[in-house]
């Protein structure tokens, strides 16, 4: 039995339920008015911003890439990363842009499979990895509005270290190929996410937000790590849902947040569908790979 449909159908529904939870807890005239009064000028920045970490996630990947012999030039790789965001995005219940990208490398450079799905799922795991450490860095360097019984600091500066300690454990047990990128890959990670905290602040400023930034920007992080889990159609309403939901710890306006949640969505679709309008050139004289 093919599980896809299953699968589709099961974030179908998980989507559906976090939207109508999201929709149900917030004023939606209140939400609306205050996308509505967003200054583009700063939504400008904000997609410029983004645009710029989807470039450095794209040479990470081929950082990887590198490692296990796979040569792919810098523009088709640019190229090979839109189309994947596109198909991750809008085609959910195909082969996905991670399994497309295998396939494309696979059949041009003759590579080993496993090796390819090791760096795909590499690629996701350094930035994921970066994006929690990032995380608990803003709790020790900024105070925010904390329910929490430990002390933000604690559990900020205990988290760097588990963080850093465990992807440096991870990479050695099981990614041994691809150490030798490592330091260039995670700095990719880092300017990723840095970049996009910056594109959430300019969000925060288009909405006009100017209290709690840091609070906000805490919650962007702990949303951005559950929307990586594969749960709904493209994070759609599990980010929402986090907006909503640390509406009761950390006192944020959960109109204006799901807002922010809304506007960030529709900059990240945006960027995807460049993909639509590039296509990878299988064609192209393949250099030779090295062993």
């Amino acid at each position: 039995m093919n599980s896809k449909p299953v699968k589709l159908l099961v974030k179908l529904l998980l989507t559906a339920v976090a939207v109508y939870l999201v929709v149900s807890k917030i004023d939606t005239q209140t939400t609306w008015s205050v996308i509505k009064e967003a200054d583009f000028g700063w939504l400008g920045l904000a997609l410029l911003f983004y645009v710029a970490s989807k470039v450095f996630c794209a040479f990470r990947l081929n950082g990887y890439f590198r490692d296990m012999g796979v040569y792919l030039p810098e523009w088709q790789n640019l190229k090979l990363y839109a189309i994947g965001m596109f198909y991750n995005l809008f085609l959910p219940g195909g082969i996905g842009g991670d399994g497309y990208k295998v396939y494309l490398l696979k059949r041009r450079f003759q590579a080993p499979v496993k090796q390819l799905i090791q760096a795909v799922v590499l690629d996701r795991g350094n930035g994921l990895a970066v994006l929690v450490f990032l995380l608990f860095a803003l709790l020790v360097v900024v105070e925010v509005d904390w329910a929490f019984p430990v002390s933000q600091w604690i559990l900020g500066a205990l988290g760097m270290f588990m963080v850093t300690v465990g992807l440096y454990l991870t990479m050695i047990l099981f990614f041994k190929d691809f150490m030798g990128s490592i330091f260039s890959t995670t700095a990719y990670s880092a300017l990723n996410q840095v970049l996009q905290l910056f594109s959430a602040f300019f969000i925060l400023r288009s909405l006009g937000i100017h209290d709690q930034e840091a609070t906000y920007l805490l919650v962007f992080l702990v949303s951005s790590i559950i929307s990586v889990l594969p749960l709904t159609i493209g994070g759609v309403g599990a980010r929402e849902l986090v907006f909503v939901y640390a509406h009761g710890y950390v006192g944020i306006d959960k109109n204006a947040a799901v807002a922010f949640s809304v506007v960030f969505f529709v900059i990240a679709a945006f960027t995807s569908l460049s993909g639509i309008f590039f296509k990878f050139d299988s064609e192209m004289p393949v250099n030779e790979r090295l062993h």
